[in-house]
């Protein structure tokens, strides 16, 4: 069951009305297209995400609904507005990159626009720690030598948060938390080489060629070790998503 699939168990028979994706992609937006909404409205922070979305979405957009592109740290952006149901889909961990250090005060900027529910899909944060277990270390290895290539090509990586964290900010910020739960990850092919074609992408960037050469190699050892794992086991087994259900207090 995928994490959209629990959210949608989770509504249960009530009705979806005007839906916020505050935080969309063309996952979220193909399982919003599904849903059966009175209207939707879709806020990314980035054009080439948009873009994205847009050919997800086809023709399949109505007169009511809408794309936005924005930064929630403009409090202009939605101002006045109430949804019914608002989806932050991994949005906390995101938003470091187009609004640094200002994680604490998303669930204050979205308590307003809460009619019903917030939904919030999290990550728990990998990137901490040696981990004991052989998938947990590369797991670890691959999101380490990732930021570490975004920062040395002057970007920003995304911040993750923890549970724990997320559940204190949902309550100081007004919400009351109707569930929480955590779900296993099994992380595959697509997740390696995405993460570390970042990596590529992000050494190209880099001035110094001294310094690319050896980062190139280390990419590609680390690419063949966690290939090779999966091979063997079939998944990295490592770490969890989580889904908390919040309603206004």
């Amino acid at each position: 069951m995928s994490l959209y699939d629990r959210i949608t168990a989770l509504h249960g028979h009530r009705p979806w009305g005007a839906v916020l994706d505050a935080g969309t992609g063309r996952a979220s937006m193909r399982w919003l297209l599904g849903l059966e909404t009175a209207r939707w409205t879709a806020v990314t922070g980035a054009e080439s995400m948009a873009a994205q979305t847009r050919a997800e979405i086809g023709t399949r957009m109505r007169e009511q609904d809408r794309l936005v592109v924005g930064n929630w740290a403009d409090p202009g952006l939605l101002a006045g507005e109430r949804h019914d149901v608002v989806l932050a889909d991994y949005l906390l961990g995101a938003i470091e990159g187009f609004a640094p250090y200002w994680q604490d005060r998303l669930f204050s900027r979205l308590r307003p626009l809460v009619g019903r529910r917030l939904y919030m899909i999290g990550l728990e944060p990998y990137v901490h720690g040696v981990p004991e277990d052989p998938a947990g270390r590369l797991v670890n290895e691959i999101g380490r030598l990732r930021d570490a290539c975004l920062l040395l090509a002057g970007e920003q990586p995304y911040r993750e948060y923890p549970l724990d964290w997320s559940l204190r900010h949902l309550e100081q910020a007004g919400f009351r938390v109707v569930d929480a739960q955590t779900v296993p990850i099994g992380y595959r092919e697509r997740f390696v080489h995405s993460q570390l074609d970042l990596c590529l992408r992000s050494v190209d960037k880099l001035r110094d060629r001294s310094l690319a050469a050896p980062l190139l190699a280390h990419v590609a050892d680390l690419r063949t070790r966690a290939l090779a794992h999966l091979a063997r086991e079939g998944a990295l087994r490592h770490g969890h998503d989580y889904i908390v259900v919040a309603e206004p207090a």
